[in-house]
């Protein structure tokens, strides 16, 4: 497995602002982004055992599939079990949350507002990925 992150979200600020916080705590950690649900499952089902991610990280509103049902949708899957996963969004809603860890996400994350909250994300983040 490698120190790879993948990302499903579809604001490009957010992907830039979370990638520069990656780099700067752990430039080895490499993320890849996905705009939007179908296209982030379609290049995990393409993607080799050997270079599957340490973390899947979901924006919870991404177009076309949300975070919740790619969690449905992995969990139909031996092969991505072993992958920590966690939802990130704007929304606070229980029910999301509620929802999410009962899918199997590990955490649900409000997406900070504030450059220092990006870092300390950062860095639960490329924790999670280094315990893999």
């Amino acid at each position: 497995m490698s120190c790879t992150i993948f990302l499903a979200e579809d604001d490009i600020d957010d992907q830039e602002f979370l990638e520069d916080a990656i780099r700067s705590i752990a430039p080895d950690v490499f993320l890849t982004s996905f705009t939007n649900g179908a296209k982030f499952i379609e290049h995990l089902e393409k993607t080799a055992d050997e270079q599957l991610p340490c973390l899947i990280l979901l924006d919870y509103n991404i177009p076309e599939i949300n975070g919740a049902d790619i969690l449905r949708h992995l969990n139909r899957c031996p092969r991505y079990q072993h992958i920590k996963k966690v939802i990130w969004s704007t929304s606070n809603s229980s029910l999301f949350i509620k929802t999410c860890l009962y899918l199997g996400a590990k955490d649900y994350v409000i997406k900070p507002s504030s450059v220092s909250g990006i870092k300390e994300i950062a860095q639960k983040l490329v924790n999670w990925c280094n315990n893999c």
